[in-house]
C-alpha cells in the first residue's frame, strides 16, 4: 500500500526555479573566483551569468568529446589531464563571452579549480544537494 508523502517542512522550488538559482549561485562563485585571482576579471554580474551559461554548455557538449579523445593521456597521467581540459574549457569560455577575461593558462587552471570548489560548496550549502557523497563502510 502506498504511503502518502509527509508534508515537507520549508519551501520547495520547482525545476525552473532551481535552475535559475543554480545559475545565479554559480555566477556568484565565478565572481568570488575573479576576486581571488588577478588574472581573471569580470566586467559585471550579467557577464558572469552569461559566462556560467556558456561554461555549462561547453562542459555539456565539448568536454565529453575532449575526455574521450584524450582518454589514453588521461589514463597515463592518472586523471590529472582532466584538470588541463577543465582549464582549456575555462579559457575557451573567456574567449567566447565578452566581459569575462582569463589571462594565461595558469590563471585558467587555478580559476577552474577554485570555481568548481566554490560552486560545489555554494550549491551544496544553499540548495542542499551535495554532489559528493562520502560512504563509510565498516568491514
Amino acid at each position: 500500500m502506498d504511503q502518502p508523502n509527509p508534508p515537507s517542512s520549508g519551501f520547495v522550488l520547482s525545476g525552473a526555479q532551481r535552475l535559475v538559482l543554480k545559475v545565479l549561485l554559480n555566477a556568484v562563485a565565478l565572481g568570488l573566483t575573479a576576486q581571488l585571482f588577478d588574472s581573471i576579471w569580470i566586467e559585471g554580474f550579467l557577464s558572469a551569468v552569461f559566462a556560467v551559461i556558456m561554461l555549462a554548455l561547453t562542459n555539456t557538449f565539448i568536454r565529453p568529446v575532449l575526455i574521450f579523445l584524450t582518454l589514453p593521456l588521461t589514463l597515463l597521467t592518472l586523471g590529472l589531464f582532466t584538470l588541463v581540459i577543465n582549464a582549456l574549457l575555462f579559457k575557451l569560455t573567456s574567449a567566447l563571452v565578452p566581459g569575462f577575461h582569463v589571462a594565461g593558462f595558469w590563471g585558467a587552471l587555478g580559476g577552474a579549480l577554485v570555481y568548481s570548489l566554490l560552486s560545489l560548496g555554494l550549491n551544496g550549502i544553499l540548495l542542499g544537494e551535495p554532489r559528493i557523497t562520502i560512504i563509510h563502510r565498516r568491514f
